[in-house]
């Protein structure tokens, strides 16, 4: 024990030579102590020398199994053996070494590092299974069913080439398509809202989302998403025309009598706020007396949603273009 303390003294000072001599003093005065294979483990663990560390805890969890020590000095042997094997990349090894550890004592610890093992194989796995080629051609062949109508295959494929390159923005807002063909609107808002993070300037994901929301109900998220891709691409019909029937559809409310659709609209807080907008009233009326003045406000994209949301609520009339 006196060459523990001492083997100790010295791993804490990091003279790590020093320590190895103590502890392999400690262990010929007394093999049947597995707690000294684990503390010589450690300084082999600290000087990167993995191997050495592997195989003091192998030791001390033979000496362990024939002393019959405590359950929590194995586990702890298991535990420090697992380490090493992550250390030097041997994942599948440091698992096995962790589950070991967990049968003989249960800690928060140990659960950790299983847990970190296993994602790191499952995180190797997907990476050495990219292959943007093969990805590539699994996403034609999506394209292909979904041409002909087979969403489900199409679906399919889609996932497959998400596999190979989980990177492409593309490749999720095509399967998006897929799922609002098939109804699965969920999966679909899922997979535009992967698309955009992987490229927020993606205009067709937005599309997507904006087409989803539509026909979930929710028109005004919808117009959220269709201004947003009018932001990016302030020329794109799709958007314009989305933004437009969304519009239509939250301030008729199914009527059509225009009297009742100004009046619905007037209780929207931001109709009201732009129908007291000086700015704006100064705009609206240079449209009135210049028709020509249309384009050029349009340009401005703020000031086009503004007069895009003032139309489709019928509160004014203009040529649409």
């Amino acid at each position: 024990l006196k060459e523990k303390e001492l083997g100790n003294q010295a791993y804490k000072k990091k003279d790590f030579d020093t320590a190895i001599t103590h502890y392999k003093k400690a262990i010929e005065l007394d093999p049947t102590n597995l707690i000294f294979h684990t503390n010589l483990a450690a300084v082999y663990f600290e000087m990167k020398n993995l191997d050495e560390c592997i195989k003091e805890c192998s030791t001390a969890v033979e000496v362990g199994r024939e002393q019959r020590a405590d359950f929590k000095l194995i586990a702890k042997a298991y535990n420090r053996m697992g380490s090493a094997h992550r250390k030097k990349g041997e994942l599948e090894a440091a698992k096995t070494a962790y589950e070991k550890a967990l049968t003989e004592h249960r800690t928060p610890e140990y659960r950790q590092n299983l847990s970190e093992a296993e994602s790191a194989i499952k995180k190797a796995a997907e990476e050495a299974y990219i292959n943007p080629e093969l990805a590539e051609q699994e996403k034609q062949k999506g394209n292909e069913c979904f041409k002909k109508g087979e969403f489900a295959d199409a679906v399919k494929y889609y996932s497959e080439a998400i596999k190979r390159n989980p990177a492409d923005a593309k490749i999720y807002s095509n399967r998006a398509a897929c799922y609002t063909k098939l109804t699965a609107f969920d999966l679909a808002l899922k997979d535009c809202d992967k698309s955009i993070e992987l490229d927020p300037s993606f205009v067709k994901a937005y599309l997507r989302k904006g087409n989803v929301l539509k026909a979930m109900g929710q028109t005004q998220k919808a117009m959220d998403v269709y201004e947003k891709a009018m932001e990016i691409d302030p020329n794109n019909a799709e958007a314009k025309q989305g933004y437009k029937d969304c519009a239509v559809k939250q301030y008729s409310g199914g009527s059509s009598d225009p009297e009742e659709v100004r009046k619905r609209a007037m209780n929207d807080p931001e109709i009201q706020q732009i129908m007291t907008d000086p700015a704006m009233r100064m705009i609206l009326e240079q449209m009135q007396s210049d028709p020509q003045a249309v384009s050029e406000h349009l340009k401005n994209p703020e000031i086009m949603r503004k007069i895009m949301k003032l139309k489709d609520a019928g509160l004014i009339s203009m040529q649409y273009r």
